[in-house]
């Protein structure tokens, strides 16, 4: 029986590869009682290891934030679409939830080749 009142990622994001121009999305399930809030966030490293957090989805054109309630009771899903994909785009995507008892997060690496030769190159 599940009984953690402050949110738990029930499905975390998984890392991406992929080729500049193409449709990707992050998703995340996150559940709570009360049902948590969910954001997605880009982190930005600097240099010293100093990291900021960028709410998205901002003012990207390529990019849309989509959040809905379920598959289970108290539980969110939340993706990141984007399209095109551009080097930009590349980086550490946030999924963070949160509610009065707490937060939880969970992260993944959007990977960004020129060509999907590359992917097996780079991966291997």
């Amino acid at each position: 029986m599940w009984d953690q009142p402050r949110p738990s990622i029930v499905t975390p994001p998984k890392d991406i590869w992929n080729v500049t121009g193409a449709q990707i999305y992050l998703s995340c399930e996150v559940i709570g009682i009360p049902t948590p809030v969910l954001i997605w966030n880009k982190i930005i490293r600097g240099q010293y290891g100093v990291q900021r957090m960028e709410l998205l989805p901002g003012d990207r054109e390529n990019l849309a934030i989509q959040t809905r309630g379920g598959p289970e009771k108290h539980e969110v899903t939340g993706w990141v679409l984007i399209s095109p994909l551009s080097k930009e785009d590349a980086g550490e995507y946030e999924c963070h939830a949160s509610n009065a008892k707490g937060e939880a997060t969970a992260s993944a690496k959007i990977h960004v080749v020129e060509t999907l030769h590359e992917i097996a190159l780079t991966k291997g």
